[in-house]
């Protein structure tokens, strides 16, 4: 990096951040300490337009909305986030100890995006020339590679970062990348709301799908300029040793009613896709649907994190209740609408207004269980929580993505319904934790 360019990062970090000399380099070798402006600027380069492929090419929109196209068998669809997520969280416990003897990781999260660029893009490939069964079973197994690199790139992103960013920044980064990259997909959304198309064309979708893996393969290319330093390849735990901490499920009664009350909030991220499906069965697929649903998405994840934040910060408890009822109520009021009042559900603006509420739902449902599992425990306990809670929800994802096998029986709106009971069940649950 220049010194006109060195410059430039220096003046970036300190208005983003705040910060003068004030940076704190416990944790941190002196030497990459010196370098945290650059790395901030490079890591939230990188961060932006991986965080922008990933709205644009959202298991819970773009793919799902991929699949109605292409006539993917309905149960790949509630299937899309299970995969999604549990295939980045599952392997975790397995890779954590080899990825942590490297002594520069970087090159592991470059790798994870060069193989996400790929699944993505082929994604896009499966929607231009396959359809029925075909597309189904090689969108899945794009997810299914897609999760497993995102596995990787999570655990060598967490370490880069305490190597070579300060401590008081490292959530600013986080931040700003996901407000940035936020608003911007709401840009993407308007773009494809203004387009006149009366159908999403598959050569849209491929197109859309391609430049997204294309963000991936940029943003790999900024995050091999970090300049990352050898070291801190302690601490490393093996998967035996982890899985020996599942015992905590078992003895750790708070623990334990944390975890359940979490599966059962996963109804927030697995009724979205339906809310696609939806409204692609009452309204068709145009183009303004699409980036309604994009634009959508974009919008709840730039306002509502911080108000959820500030709450978290008060009582993640109630966060949570709070985002399990509206959860279930959104869900609840639009099978009743659909059901009772179908102008008003087939309208032009209601579902995607129901998907923005759900989203911010969502986003609630996330900070307020991120924000209590830190409260629960404390130092290695609260590590142990993360891995294992992580683990355990990884696996019932997986189960509860069989719930979408049940649209072909009752419809995508009640699929919807069952979540939304899901949801009260997740509110009560959550209502009798410790308060925390």
């Amino acid at each position: 990096m220049n010194i006109s360019t060195r410059n430039l990062a220096d003046e970036l970090y300190a208005k983003l951040t705040n910060e003068e000399d004030s940076r704190l380099c416990e944790d941190i070798d002196e030497k990459a300490c010196r370098d945290s402006p650059q790395s901030f600027v490079l890591i939230l380069c990188s961060y932006f337009l991986t965080k922008l492929g990933d709205a644009i090419a959202s298991p819970k929109t773009t793919l799902a909305w991929v699949c109605s196209t292409v006539g993917a068998p309905a149960f790949v669809i509630g299937f899309l986030v299970p995969i999604r997520e549990s295939g980045s969280m599952l392997p975790q416990l397995f890779i954590g100890s080899y990825v942590r003897r490297l002594a520069l990781r970087k090159w592991v999260w470059v790798l994870g995006s060069v193989v996400q660029a790929a699944a993505v893009a082929g994604i896009g490939l499966v929607a231009l020339y396959l359809e029925g069964r075909a597309a189904g079973w090689g969108i899945l197994a794009l997810v299914m590679l897609f999760s497993l690199a995102r596995g990787f790139c999570s655990i060598a992103a967490k370490d880069v970062m305490g190597k070579t960013v300060a401590k008081p920044s490292r959530g600013q980064l986080t931040g700003w990348s996901a407000s940035v990259a936020g608003g911007v997909t709401i840009v993407v959304g308007l773009v494809l709301m203004s387009l006149t198309a009366s159908e999403v064309e598959r050569f849209m979708l491929g197109a859309l799908l391609i430049g997204a893996g294309l963000l991936w393969l940029i943003g790999a290319g900024v995050y091999a300029q970090v300049p990352e330093y050898k070291g801190a390849t302690g601490g490393a735990r093996s998967a035996f040793d982890a899985l020996g901490r599942l015992r905590m499920l078992v003895d750790d009664k708070p623990f334990r009613h944390f975890v359940i009350t979490r599966a059962l909030l996963m109804c927030s991220a697995l009724s979205a896709p339906f809310y696609v499906a939806l409204a692609q069965g009452e309204l068709g697929s145009p183009a303004w649907l699409l980036g309604a649903f994009v634009a959508a998405s974009g919008l709840a994840s730039l306002v509502s994190a911080p108000v959820w934040g500030r709450f978290a910060d008060v009582s993640s408890k109630n966060v949570m209740i709070l985002a399990a009822l509206v959860t279930s109520g959104i869900g609840l009021l639009t099978v009743a609408l659909h059901r009772a009042v179908p102008g008003i559900a087939g309208s032009i603006w209601f579902l995607p207004l129901a998907y923005f509420v759900l989203s911010i739902a969502h986003s609630g449902v996330r900070v307020g269980r991120k924000t209590y599992v830190v409260n629960l425990g404390s130092g290695n306990q609260r590590t142990d929580y993360v891995a294992i809670g992580n683990s355990v929800i990884g696996l019932l994802l997986l189960l509860a993505g069989s719930i979408g096998a049940l649209a072909p029986l009752i419809g995508q709106a009640g699929v919807i319904a069952v979540l939304a009971g899901m949801g009260l069940l997740g509110a009560l649950s959550a209502l009798r934790l410790p308060d925390g």
